[in-house]
């Protein structure tokens, strides 16, 4: 059996007398890439915190990278984590690749006095290239478009050469190009790194890389399904979790959606 990256059991969060999780479980496995979907307020974004090491569960536990939260240093726990926000913002004027890098530091800024050694220079140049930025590369942070700041962002998390790679809405903002072109990299980064496990979250399936393998569907705080995805992403299980009708397709890997009955002309 592949090691565990990630794992889950039976959580519930309580923030405020009201149960934000419930009695929710989940493995991540090496190699597995995860899907986490569902409405807003489903409790995405809790789960996610607590995958990163930021929260801690008010009931049940949860193991990252081998460690029980509550029982481990969780700043040192997260810097085996690569974790992407697109809300990231770099403090100062920083170069593509110094963004990078600053993910060896794990800082906003560029530390003063601090060099990167030539080899992780070179690490540098390689995220760079394989999330399609060379030509960006000396190119500062204010001029990019929000899909080249995007994968800036993923190659800045990959720095540290993580064993799980957290992806919490990558796709916000970015129009249908900059979709296009975040989700080809990301499926070269799962083939060019295939121990690397990762959850994606987002609100909509055709943000999901096709090389997704596992999905969990969360409402209201619950697990409506998990497991490998052509499973779990079904009309019936994607209609439960949005409370809405719809129908599912998946075409050369990548999923739609439709109305639940077709449109007349």
């Amino acid at each position: 059996m592949t090691d565990a990256v990630l794992r889950v059991s039976d959580v519930t969060v309580v923030r405020s007398g009201n149960a934000i999780l419930q009695d929710v479980s989940l493995t991540v496995r090496t190699g597995d890439h995860w899907a986490l979907l569902g409405p807003n307020g489903a409790g995405k974004t809790t789960l996610l915190r607590m995958l990163g090491a930021f929260e801690h569960p008010t009931r049940g536990t949860v193991e990252v990278l081998g460690h029980r939260l509550g029982r481990v240093d969780m700043r040192a726990l997260r810097a085996g984590i690569g974790h992407v926000d697109p809300r990231h913002t770099p403090s100062g004027p920083l170069t593509v690749r110094q963004i990078v890098l600053t993910g060896l530091t794990n800082t906003a800024a560029w530390v003063p006095r601090w060099q990167p050694t030539p080899a992780q220079l070179v690490e540098a140049d390689r995220l760079i290239e394989l999330l399609d930025l060379t030509h960006r590369r000396d190119a500062d942070w204010e001029i990019l478009s929000q899909g080249q700041r995007g994968r800036t962002l993923i190659a800045r998390a990959l720095m540290p050469n993580p064993r799980l790679l957290l992806l919490d809405e990558p796709a916000t903002g970015l129009d249908l190009a900059g979709r296009e072109q975040l989700l080809e990299r990301i499926t070269r980064l799962q083939q060019a790194h295939p121990e690397l496990a990762s959850v994606l979250v987002t609100h909509h399936l055709e943000d999901l890389p096709p090389g997704t393998t596992h999905a969990m569907l969360l409402r209201d705080g619950r697990t409506v399904a998990a497991g490998p995805v052509d499973e779990v992403i079904t009309t019936a299980n994607i209609s439960t979790s949005f409370d809405h009708p719809v129908r599912i397709r998946r075409d050369e890997g990548r999923w739609s959606v439709r109305p639940a009955q077709p449109q007349l002309n």
